[in-house]
């Protein structure tokens, strides 16, 4: 991608500092199988979430040995060590695209909205602010750069560190993913979805209900990696592209009733690939099942538009319109609150993407 390689400094910065919060987000078409560097097999679109965030500021200082890239990172007010080699690999990375990082001493500080620990992905929302501080950097050394053009390249960077991470610099609907029915689309970066959407999608509500918080037994990138020799992997690719036509249609259109059938399916599908890899594994815990059960029950009892959807876990988001925002709230509470470790939830609804902190 030649046109995001740093082409030279306009400005000499010597100490500068950028803060920026980025959020998770839920893929409604789920990506799942990449190729090197980073790049996925099918398109995927996801919700942008507004609560779920993380907070980052990184303070940038002109160093005279320029031979390596130094940082430290800081989590919640704590030296993390553990988090330095991810970061090092991306920073790896981007270099070629960002080379301007060798001239600085970076200290990361960074926090999340949500518990570290409360299951949901937060590398979507954590290596999307250090791409947006970066990007900002590079504005300062650049400052005729087009907002347009910091979120696409931010967007590409963010990519490099966590594949889904390119779906949260923009919302409330992002593309990631070359397709031929979304204009504009790509591999490389993504894209806010370029059509206008129905207005029982504003506001879209997302209860992310905890039904373990503890680390998965199989990390996403070894997911991913399994599907190389998945024995159906074509047939998925094939099914994620088709269904994001489908479900481009549904969000133009409004039909709630194909947008609850194509949402679960996607995330059974998912976890089917999980089911038929080799090896084989399960993410999904029984509550989670419990939870899934009670969806469709009270769908079907109360002619509702809820729906779940699934990440790689056994988390479960509920999906839902605002206009039942009451109703479902109740339900929680008095049907699937038991099922969540230690009645841990947490509500949230669709968002506008990353967000410039003066501090």
């Amino acid at each position: 991608m030649l046109e995001f390689i740093f082409q030279g400094a306009c400005n000499d910065i010597k100490k500068t500092s950028h803060k920026w919060q980025t959020p998770s987000n839920i893929a409604l078409v789920k990506y799942w199988g990449k190729t090197h560097p980073q790049l996925p097999k099918n398109a995927s679109i996801s919700f942008t979430l507004n609560n779920c965030n993380t907070r980052t500021r990184i303070d940038f200082n002109k160093k005279q040995n320029n031979n390596s890239i130094e940082f430290e990172i800081f989590f919640e007010g704590k030296i993390k060590e553990e988090f330095k080699p991810k970061i090092a690999d991306f920073f790896d990375r981007i270099k070629k695209y960002c080379p301007y990082i060798y001239d600085y001493r970076m200290v990361i500080y960074s926090e999340n909205s949500f518990p570290h620990s409360s299951g949901i992905a937060s590398s979507a929302s954590g290596m999307s602010a250090i791409a947006m501080c970066i990007m900002n950097l590079e504005k300062d050394l650049n400052p005729n750069m087009k907002d347009s053009y910091l979120k696409q390249k931010a967007s590409f960077l963010a990519r490099l560190g966590s594949g889904s991470a390119s779906r949260s610099i923009e919302g409330p609907l992002v593309v990631w993913g070359k397709h031929l029915d979304i204009a504009g689309s790509s591999d490389n970066y993504a894209i806010k979805f370029p059509y206008k959407t129905h207005p029982v999608f504003d506001n879209y509500q997302d209860c992310i209900l905890i039904v373990d918080k503890g680390e998965k037994d199989v990390s996403s990138t070894l997911g991913h990696n399994l599907m190389h020799n998945h024995p159906f992997a074509e047939q998925r690719f094939k099914q994620a592209n088709d269904n994001l036509k489908k479900i481009s249609d549904i969000l133009q259109n409004g039909n709630l009733k194909e947008f609850i059938s194509l949402v679960e399916s996607e995330a059974l599908s998912l976890h089917a690939m999980m089911l038929t890899s080799n090896p084989y594994f399960v993410l999904m815990k029984p509550k989670t099942l419990e939870i899934i059960n009670k969806i469709w029950n009270y769908r079907r009892e109360n002619d509702s538009n809820i729906c779940f959807t699934l990440d790689a876990g056994a988390n479960v988001h509920l999906l839902y319109p605002l206009s039942e925002k009451k109703e479902v709230d109740f339900f929680i509470k008095s049907e699937l609150l038991k099922f969540c470790q230690k009645n841990h939830y947490i509500c949230d609804y669709t968002g506008s993407g990353s967000k410039k902190i003066n501090s």
